[in-house]
């Protein structure tokens, strides 16, 4: 367990869709979910995807959240746990000036789709 809270990032870029990196350290988008209920899950990049449409989705994903990221005074919020995966990435929010959550932005633009625990979105279909 990390402490939530707000954390300030000197250099915040895109690793892909959903996962951001703050200063060298992995963090995983939450998108306002709940840790381990709910999220947002974007498709996967390189050789974890399934298949070139999800390849080129994930691209196109990744360049959606650095665009977002480019934008000045975004605040980083901790959820307080990490993920489930082997890097054991915090869960994080990232709040727009306008209050607006750069996760819940990309589920509303199509660049991203809910994330239940239990449940693959399929990306190729």
């Amino acid at each position: 367990m990390i402490a939530a809270g707000l954390v300030i990032c000197a250099s915040l870029t895109a690793v892909d869709g959903d996962t951001v990196k703050c200063d060298g350290q992995n963090m995983r988008l939450l998108g306002e979910g709940v840790p381990f209920v709910s999220g947002i899950d974007t498709p996967e990049i390189g050789s974890h995807a399934k298949c070139m449409k999800e390849r080129k989705l994930a691209l196109i994903a990744k360049g959606r959240l650095k665009e977002l990221l480019a934008e000045k005074g975004l605040r980083v919020v901790l959820s307080g746990s990490i993920d489930r995966t082997q890097s054991h990435r915090p869960l994080v929010n990232i709040y727009r000036t306008n209050g607006e959550e750069v996760g819940k932005k990309l589920l509303r633009e199509g660049f991203a789709r809910t994330w239940n625990p239990g449940r693959r979105n399929d990306w190729c279909g």
